[in-house]
């Protein structure tokens, strides 16, 4: 049994057939096209972690600095699960990132561009360790490139538009999300801590490369030093180490080695935090 989706409603845009990568589509965008840019000022862009990095790298800033610039939180579903979007253009719907010439950070634009107007599908089977991806084909009525003569499959077109990358980058962290939402009650409402750890791990590298760095981090873990330098000095390594993390923290999956007595120290530490505060209280 799969996960359920929820069927559009009879005016949605979305086409209600699921398709694979050699599924046959008619499309193709260019600035001779008469609807050029206007999917750019109907702009509602969910942004993955990798989409982060990358306009890190466009515009040579930190990521607490991209999400503080350039993006708005939302919740991902009914729970909670922290997601961000692209801001717009004070209250209206043009993409913040648009000018005069079209996209200001094309050669590094977010998955979502990438693949209108297809759009991707991760899904998992219950009880099933493998996730599944599938894809939909986006009509909108102000989109004529889909009048172009232009067919290719959904395979060409991902290639064309750069964004099996994205999509090898952003794998992991669409199994988090699609066992936390497939998880028992247990796991599936996460406290409020588990979030914010979700959303550092997921869209704050500069911030989660701190947290590895720190001292406290580094008395749990048994991470050599040659590793440790790996994850420090390069994102996207840091990334891969992040979802890993967050696939322990979250589900007890164990693929980081916490040092011997590790945890026996910590609860040591937090009992005397604790009667410290009691002390202090008393007093």
């Amino acid at each position: 049994m799969s996960q359920e989706i929820p069927q559009p409603p009879h005016e949605s845009p979305l086409i209600p057939e699921l398709l694979n990568n050699d599924a046959s589509i008619q499309f193709r965008c260019h600035k001779g096209v008469s609807c050029y840019n206007a999917c750019c000022k109907l702009a509602d862009i969910t942004l993955t972690p990798y989409d982060v990095l990358r306009l890190k790298k466009h515009f040579g800033i930190s990521t607490t600095d991209v999400l503080a610039k350039y993006t708005v939180p939302f919740e991902m579903d009914a729970s909670g699960m922290p997601g961000i979007k692209l801001k717009t253009q004070d209250e209206e719907p043009v993409c913040l990132l648009m000018n005069k010439e079209g996209c200001s950070v094309y050669e590094n634009r977010p998955s979502a561009c990438r693949y209108y107007p297809v759009g991707l599908m991760a899904m998992r089977k219950k009880d099933s360790p493998v996730d599944e991806h599938h894809y939909c084909l986006v009509k909108e009525d102000h989109c004529k490139g889909h009048d172009e003569d232009n067919k290719l499959t959904i395979g060409q077109y991902r290639k064309e538009q750069g964004v099996e990358e994205y999509d090898e980058m952003n794998r992991e962290w669409y199994q988090v999300i699609l066992k936390k939402r497939s998880s028992g009650p247990a796991i599936g409402k996460p406290s409020t801590k588990s979030f914010q750890l979700f959303f550092m791990c997921s869209y704050d590298m500069d911030r989660f490369r701190e947290f590895v760095r720190a001292e406290g981090f580094q008395d749990i873990f048994e991470i050599d030093d040659d590793e440790m330098n790996r994850y420090l000095s390069d994102d996207y390594t840091l990334l891969k180490f992040a979802f890993r993390f967050l696939k322990q923290v979250l589900f007890g999956e164990a693929t980081i080695t916490v040092k011997e007595g590790a945890e026996e120290r910590r609860l040591a530490q937090r009992v005397e935090l604790r009667a410290k505060q009691k002390v202090r209280t008393d007093r």
